[in-house]
């Protein structure tokens, strides 16, 4: 009798409570949780790192390097950050360059990259054909080697399967002269339906993993020493600097009553350019742009010009910038791991020496080191530009 009780007490709700519980854990209660999970996929960044994620798009589409950070979104590939500066080197109007992380992406832009394939597809056509003589960089190689090789990948597309042709276009130093298949694969209506669905790809072997660092090793400084500055992309980068050209004022009139203005940034061989705003003196484009910091540190370049339709752009000013004093404190606060704190760590001085209206502060900011800069336009009537710039390490 009392073992009847005990089975029936309702005060015993051990098992209850449990078998409510499970009671409560509903598939809808499931699904609505999983679907917060993936709330964040379905965001462009979370899509991008997704798709970052498959086979082939997890190492550099150039020289193998493992974890890129950087994506060229009009060739459709993910590279390392040593690679992405030769890319920025070929102009935008070859390979647009922007940040995984550091760029705001919209769901447009990743649409578009996706739809171009990722690193297999991007390299089954720009490498169908590489001549047995040319070997594709590795994580370890020179800046020549991996200028050059790029270089005649994307620009001069040297290594690109002949359509006129069933063969490689390059004499065969052997009796093969491809080192893929694909080069012997014909033209046809069927040739893009087999290249951006073909799940094999030639991928190098990966090297080491490369240190990037503001701080370079002597043997790697007098090894860099010897190489010339000369050729585009045959450079050191020691770290990146974010442009944002946030307004002009009080341009110049180029057109009748205004002006469609736009700027033009360029940092050694590099070159990138913000939007065109139409029929405005005071145009805000609070537009920011990426550029790789050479090892030899030339100054910052800023080129405005009205977009004409059916003459030459005309000329409204040009105006230069000095970030050494950017970089070296950079520098300095990576070196004493100044990440939280908040301070100023230099200036660059405004004098009859430079066209700074004031002195552009350099300060610490939640960790980033940034400096904001207001210019008079040389060699036109008039006309100011606001900028801010942030220096950020390669490792970023």
């Amino acid at each position: 009798m009392s073992t009847n009780q005990e089975d029936t007490d309702p005060h015993n709700l051990t098992g209850s409570c449990l078998y409510d519980l499970l009671c409560q854990e509903t598939p809808e209660n499931w699904s609505c949780r999983q679907n917060k999970r993936q709330a964040s996929s379905y965001s462009p960044q979370g899509r991008l790192e997704n798709f970052l994620c498959e086979a082939g798009n997890n190492i550099c589409a150039d020289c193998g390097s493992p974890g890129p950070k950087w994506v060229s979104v009009n060739l459709g590939s993910f590279i390392c950050i040593k690679c992405s500066g030769v890319h920025r080197s070929l102009g935008v109007h070859i390979s647009k360059v922007l940040s995984v992380k550091l760029d705001d992406w919209t769901d447009e832009q990743v649409d578009s990259l996706i739809g171009l394939g990722g690193n297999t597809v991007v390299n089954l056509k720009y490498e169908a054909c590489i001549p047995e003589n040319v070997t594709k960089p590795n994580p370890d190689s020179t800046s020549e080697d991996r200028s050059d090789f790029i270089r005649r990948k994307y620009e001069l597309q040297q290594f690109l399967n002949s359509d006129e042709q069933n063969s490689c276009p390059f004499p065969a130093p052997s009796s093969s002269g491809c080192t893929t298949l694909i080069c012997h694969y014909g033209g046809g209506p069927d040739k893009k339906f087999f290249e951006k669905h073909t799940n094999s790809s030639r991928i190098h072997g990966i090297g080491h993993a490369f240190r990037n660092s503001w701080r370079r090793k002597d043997s790697d400084h007098n090894k860099s020493s010897k190489k010339s500055n000369s050729m585009a992309g045959m450079v050191e980068f020691v770290g990146l600097i974010k442009v944002n050209v946030v307004r002009g004022t009080n341009l110049a009139v180029r057109d009748m009553m205004s002006s469609d203005p736009y700027v033009i940034l360029s940092l050694g061989s590099q070159s990138v350019k913000t939007r065109v705003i139409k029929n405005n003196l005071n145009p805000v484009w609070n537009e920011q742009l990426m550029l790789s910091i050479p090892e030899n540190v030339p100054p910052l370049k800023l080129l405005v010009y009205d977009k004409d339709t059916f003459t030459h752009d005309d000329f409204m000013g040009e105006a230069e910038i000095d970030i050494q004093p950017l970089v070296s404190a950079a520098k300095a606060s990576e070196d004493c791991k100044m990440e939280d704190e908040s301070m100023q760590l230099g200036k660059w001085v405004a004098s009859k020496e430079n066209t700074l209206i004031k002195d552009g502060i350099i300060n610490l900011i939640d960790g980033k080191v940034k400096q904001e800069i207001f210019l008079k336009l040389q060699n036109v009537e008039r006309g100011v530009l606001h900028i801010e710039l942030e220096c950020l390490p390669l490792t970023q």
